[in-house]
């Protein structure tokens, strides 16, 4: 391995720990917030930060506009990521404890590989849908487990956050084969 690939895991290892240490503060940070904000406003405040910053690094680095082909793909990624998700946490957090929202937030990776495998044609092994099955019932009887036995609204707002951000990961990765992973 020479130093730049070893410069470059690191690098990558440390904006990966960024990302999730960022995304792991994302439901407790909402919870905070729709305390004394109403959910659609941090909601829509998320959403527009978010694109004024993408936007931003879009037209420093001069990349060029989509094609029209890939337009609906990115609605599609923008509905799930930019707004479904963060518009159902919003509301899900305004009765849920963050801790409970973020056990079923676990179901995410799981979620983006059906959604990925329903959209782009991709085949898991058996092992792996026995094993993320396996990993999903134990997160959903975690969640439900105690006095709240039968799902709550804020359950049901929590999930399809889940598959929000699912749908929009799976046409984001599909975008990214013509558009490049970060834009």
């Amino acid at each position: 391995m020479t130093s730049t690939t070893s410069s470059q895991e690191t690098r990558g290892a440390v904006f990966a720990f960024i990302g999730v240490v960022m995304f792991a503060a994302t439901l407790p940070a909402t919870r905070l917030a729709v305390a004394d904000l109403d959910p659609w406003w941090v909601a829509l405040a998320r959403a527009e930060l978010a694109a004024a910053l993408g936007a931003l690094a879009l037209w420093l680095t001069r990349q060029p506009r989509p094609r029209r082909a890939d337009w609906a793909g990115l609605g599609i990624t923008a509905a799930g990521v930019v707004l479904g998700f963060p518009l159902l946490t919003s509301i899900a957090m305004t009765g849920a404890s963050a801790g409970r929202g973020a056990v079923l937030v676990g179901l995410l990776p799981f979620a983006t590989a059906a959604a990925s495998a329903f959209r782009n044609g991709e085949r898991p092994s058996r092992a792996f849908w026995l094993c993320a099955g396996a990993a999903s019932a134990v997160i959903v009887t975690w969640a439900l487990r105690g006095t709240q036995v039968i799902p709550g609204w804020n359950d049901i707002a929590l999930l399809a956050a889940v598959l929000a951000a699912a749908v929009g990961y799976a046409e984001g990765g599909r975008l990214a084969r013509t558009l490049g992973g970060w834009q």
